[in-house]
């Protein structure tokens, strides 16, 4: 029944891909956080939530520095401005849930490794660009005193922005695979 049912195959590939990679981050979170079933072995080892946040935190600094801003990070949460204020970057402004689902459908479609690769590994670093552009708005809004553009919550409005390029990119990905 399933072997000869490519959607149903698509669904189930779509879906437990994106429920190892979401709930898989969101386990590792739970325990890499001193309390509660707190692993030492796992925060040392397999962290990847904290190396995505220092990449976002480092990429910030950067990107706020190519104009002319000098920043630093107080700690492993929050990036600053000399002489102003920061912002903190905690789990929920990583993109995780974002990334999962773009992983999550490059893998469940056609194509060979290295295809899905090099497409999931360019959609990966176009989400983290638009987020570290995110933050760094933030962060010069925050110490500009700039009004919100938006009724919405900053993270309602990068989630909106990246699922349109998301759609972009599958829409890309789709378009070239039929050509292919």
């Amino acid at each position: 029944m399933i072997k000869n049912n490519p959607y149903l195959i698509y669904i189930l590939k779509f879906t437990g891909a994106f429920c190892i990679l979401y709930f898989g981050t969101k386990a590792i979170i739970g325990i890499t956080v001193p309390g509660g079933y707190y692993s030492n072995w796992v925060e040392q080892y397999f962290n990847y939530p904290r190396l995505l946040r220092n990449s976002l935190l480092h990429g910030t600094r950067i990107l706020v520095g190519l104009f002319g801003m000098d920043t630093y990070l107080r700690d492993a949460y929050h990036v600053t401005m000399v002489g102003g204020r920061g912002v903190r970057i905690v789990y929920a402004c990583l993109g995780y849930g974002l990334l999962s689902f773009w992983v999550a459908f490059i893998f469940a479609n056609r194509g060979s490794f290295l295809k899905k690769l090099l497409w999931i590994l360019g959609g990966c670093a176009l989400i983290w660009f638009i987020n570290v552009a995110r933050i760094s708005l933030v962060l010069v809004a925050t110490n500009r005193h700039w009004k919100p553009l938006f009724t919405m919550d900053q993270h309602t409005v990068f989630s909106i922005v990246v699922y349109a390029v998301i759609f972009v990119m599958i829409w890309l990905f789709q378009r070239l695979e039929k050509k292919g």
